[in-house]
């Protein structure tokens, strides 16, 4: 069996997707509040962690269960195009799940079941029986809780020692991960054809295009307001209002999308997400200031 081109493995790890869990985890390092001048090299390894190896890992697996998909939605992707030939997808996705669990035994106890943990959900929402994506509201609950609340979580308890994250702490990576929600259900408009025929029920097949739509806005939107108050609540008013007026520009993008979701989901993705993340780090500087617990 030929071998894969270093080029296509690569491009079957999808990097531009790691930055969503690295910037999660790197909130958690903020928002633990320790400083990086003795723990910087294990902050630097779950930022490996988080992105290169368990969100890689996790991309590699959704490829091999989803080549029939995108044989019809992306059939330019490595594994359709045989570019990754035979079950080459399938073992990289193995080898690089392995690795991913030797990388987080060497950053201790808590580093190492959150990877458990990450790792499972990734294979379950890719794999059989589970294949969580089969349903866009479980799918992408999976989704969102890996990339976001377990990364910030995992970042925060790692820089304490592994000591669990504060309510504070829990609570706005929680809250970030149901935002998270929403940004998954931007992905699937692409794939709405395929997913429809091979029977993947994403959102946007399941409630049609608009109001999936309005479901992945209503998704991102709220979950920040209730940043806002919280950050009120705990006397963070500079903070506060800088994520409020972030919550503004989202919602006049969410506007113009919502007014040809077709064309505009793309567009969407790639400026409103980022806007979206901005908030979380400046939540993650917020408790800085205050600490994470109650």
């Amino acid at each position: 069996m030929s071998r894969p081109a270093l080029s296509a493995v690569a491009e079957l790890f999808k990097p531009i997707t790691w930055f969503p869990p690295m910037w999660a985890f790197a909130c958690g390092v903020v928002a633990s509040g320790a400083s990086l001048d003795e723990r910087w090299i294990v902050a630097l390894m779950g930022i490996v962690l988080a992105g290169p190896l368990v969100c890689a890992s996790s991309q590699a697996a959704n490829d091999w269960f989803d080549r029939h998909v995108d044989a019809i939605n992306e059939p330019q992707r490595p594994i359709p195009s045989g570019r990754m030939p035979g079950r080459w997808g399938l073992y990289v996705a193995i080898g690089w799940t392995l690795l991913s669990l030797a990388w987080a035994f060497l950053l201790g106890p808590w580093a190492f079941l959150a990877a458990v943990v990450g790792l499972a959900l990734a294979w379950a929402y890719s794999a059989p029986p589970l294949r969580l994506k089969q349903n866009g509201w479980w799918g992408n609950a999976a989704c969102g809780l890996c990339y976001e609340c377990l990364a910030w979580v995992t970042g925060a308890a790692v820089m304490a020692g592994g000591a669990m994250p504060g309510s504070r702490s829990l609570g706005l990576a929680l809250l970030y991960s149901i935002g998270a929600h929403g940004i998954m259900t931007l992905n699937d408009f692409k794939a709405i054809e395929g997913d429809r025929l091979m029977g993947v029920r994403s959102l946007p097949v399941q409630l049609g295009a608009q109001r999936a739509a309005r479901v992945a806005c209503w998704f991102m939107a709220l979950p920040q307001c209730a940043v806002v108050l919280l950050l009120v609540h705990w006397q963070r008013p500079v903070h506060a209002a800088a994520i409020g007026l972030l919550v503004v520009v989202q919602l006049v993008m969410m506007d113009r999308f919502l007014q040809d979701v077709g064309r505009r989901a793309i567009w969407y993705s790639g400026f409103g997400v980022p806007v979206f993340v901005s908030g979380m780090m400046i939540s993650a500087f917020a408790l800085r200031g205050i600490g994470s617990g109650a």
